[in-house]
């Protein structure tokens, strides 16, 4: 199972090879009902678990997507990674970047 860490290295690995920038993109649309829920919650306080359910579910996918990239390349670990978001229109970009390395535990 490849590894994906926001840090620069693995504790314990030591980085053997870097393959180079991977990442991961996925534009959600918004519904108008979630729209409307999450409207309401700014009046009257709240989340909007809409919102949260799908950017986590974009989030999920955009790191699997960078994995299989990396994993395309003969890496075993991310290093580096970061996730992003911007809104635009009625949609959600959500993004994940990192560098994919192969590591080796050190001796």
């Amino acid at each position: 199972m490849l590894t994906i860490t926001t840090t620069n290295n693995l504790d314990g690995y030591e980085v053997v090879e870097y393959l180079g920038i991977v990442t991961g993109e996925a534009v959600s649309g918004i519904n108008m009902f979630r729209d409307i829920g999450a409207g309401l919650r700014n009046v009257f306080g709240g989340r909007s678990a809409g919102y949260e359910d799908e950017m986590s579910q974009a989030r999920e996918e955009v790191l699997n997507e960078m994995s299989q990239r990396a994993e395309a390349l003969g890496a075993n670990a991310v290093i580096g990674a970061s996730v992003g978001y911007e809104t635009f229109s009625e949609m959600i970009m959500t993004t994940a970047c990192g560098t994919a390395v192969r590591v080796r535990r050190k001796a």
